[in-house]
């Protein structure tokens, strides 16, 4: 659900129908900097903070990123720092609080249950990203992008504000350079925590029996549940496991070998849940079939009237859904990670040529940066995204960069979060969306219950559709 698109509102509009609302847990950071800085808008940033357990955290985020009213339209957002294996603490603090926010607001009021989602891939502020949430009472983590294995223990030692130390990928390194690993003790943050609560439930997200087997093997990897994505999911999907192939626009081509037997997974005695292209009555009732509990959807969601996008990129994607000509491709080369990545080509967007020859690289966000190991046995961080000179310089290949963009300030961008150049340049924006938009169809040509009778039953677009519609919609209670 990409960068604040599944943010706390439309969690809590799912939440609040009784289904789990999960917020994405990616670059929240920075998102709840940008939103302070942008003049807090009905105060709910402030709101949830002032809930924060150590109120001088709360107060130095505040004098740190709130401007009453907002900053002036042509001023870029003040930066925030970049993790790394020492991550400097006042970004420890916010990133904790951040993740404190989004649970906390999407909790708020109801009694419904919320989840959180991160990229294993995205390590660095994971540990802190997690116990921020834990504080705010979330009921479930949901973990891909990677082998989720060490995270079942890691929340669990979280839960009791235990210090936690989990492994991170350096690459170059081998196991005699003893690079350590990212170290976060709770009580940096918050010395004297609430009483322990029961940790909440761990599901990993998996494209695969065999790694479904191995995590549920190992009492201390075994998590309580498992995500099953196909690849036509929007955002990161999980790469071919066989050879590497394309196909005529590019995509790669997923064969048998991807196939994934939910029977098997079914059997190891954990509830599953499938995902990409599911979200339909006949998806729902065809996982249940197969032995899963339930679905997980995206795309529905993404494109209601709760969901971050920014307005005017959300309209002009439902407008290209609607008239059948919005193209969705899975793109091998546009994200740093290495991960195939679904881009929805839009005008004025980077899935446009024209506008990523426009913007010059930057990397000041930092958020998908990998670890290598300096020739002096020192870490750095590096990215296929950011300027060629800073990326060649630290040892990346130039076949690496072919094809790459910016995500972590393109996504901020779909979200209403651009950040703006001293040029006069704003970052644009990248959309993400699953390959099945026929739920999305369906629900923005629906014949509204208070249309007038004489009405045609595809009503005209522009009225949009709510979370709770789309439950509804895949619950199979309306039409």
């Amino acid at each position: 659900m990409g960068v604040a698109i599944s943010g706390w509102r439309l969690a809590r509009a799912v939440s609040m129908t009784g289904q789990l609302g999960v917020v994405s847990g990616t670059a929240v950071d920075v998102v709840c900097a940008r939103r302070l800085q942008d003049g807090d808008p009905g105060g709910h940033i402030r709101r949830a903070l002032a809930a924060f357990p150590v109120p001088e955290v709360a107060q130095r985020i505040i004098d740190t990123y709130f401007v009453d009213g907002g900053i002036p339209a042509d001023a870029p957002y003040r930066p925030v720092l970049r993790h790394t294996l020492s991550s400097a603490p006042r970004l420890v603090e916010l990133t904790v609080a951040a993740n404190f926010v989004e649970v906390y607001l999407a909790k708020e009021g109801h009694d419904g249950l919320v989840g959180m989602n991160y990229l294993r891939k995205i390590e660095l502020p994971l540990p802190a990203g997690c116990y921020g949430a834990i504080l705010a009472g979330v009921d479930y983590f949901l973990v891909g992008a990677g082998s989720p294995a060490e995270i079942p223990e890691l929340v669990r030692r979280l839960s009791r504000h235990e210090p936690v130390t989990m492994a991170v990928k350096v690459m170059g390194a081998r196991s005699t350079d003893n690079v350590g690993g990212l170290h976060f003790d709770p009580r940096g943050v918050v010395p004297n925590p609430p009483p322990v609560a029961a940790p909440p439930q761990v599901l990993a997200i998996i494209a695969s029996s065999d790694l479904a087997t191995g995590l549920a093997g190992d009492p201390g990897s075994r998590p309580d549940g498992f995500v099953v994505e196909g690849p036509l999911a929007g955002g990161h999907n999980a790469p071919p496991r066989g050879p590497r192939q394309v196909d005529e626009v590019g995509q790669p081509v997923y064969g048998e070998r991807d196939v994934v037997d939910i029977p098997s997974i079914v059997a190891l005695g954990l509830p599953v849940w499938l995902a990409g292209a599911q979200a339909s009555p006949e998806g729902l009732r065809a996982a249940i079939s197969l032995g899963a509990v339930g679905i997980q959807a995206g795309t529905v969601f993404a494109y209601s009237d709760e969901s971050g996008f920014d307005p005017a990129l959300k309209q002009q994607l439902r407008e290209g859904v609607e008239r059948g000509d919005l193209t969705v491709r899975a793109d091998w080369r546009v994200s740093p990670t290495g991960f195939p990545f679904r881009v929805a080509e839009l005008p004025g967007t980077l899935s446009d040529t024209a506008v990523v020859a426009e913007r010059q690289p930057v990397c000041d966000l930092g958020v998908l940066r990998t670890a290598y190991l300096k020739p002096n046995g020192d870490v750095d961080y590096r990215c296929p995204a950011e300027p060629a000179t800073a990326y060649l310089r630290k040892g990346g290949r130039e076949v690496n960069r072919e094809g790459r963009v910016c995500l972590c300030n393109a996504l901020l961008a779909s979200a209403g979060l651009p950040q703006r150049r001293p040029n006069g340049f704003v970052e644009p924006p990248l959309a993400t969306s699953g390959s099945d938009v026929s739920p999305v169809v369906t629900l923005l040509r629906r014949r509204p219950v208070d249309a007038p009778a004489d009405e045609p039953p595809e009503h005209p677009l522009g009225h949009g559709y709510t979370a709770a519609q789309a439950v509804d919609y895949v619950l199979g209670t309306v039409g």
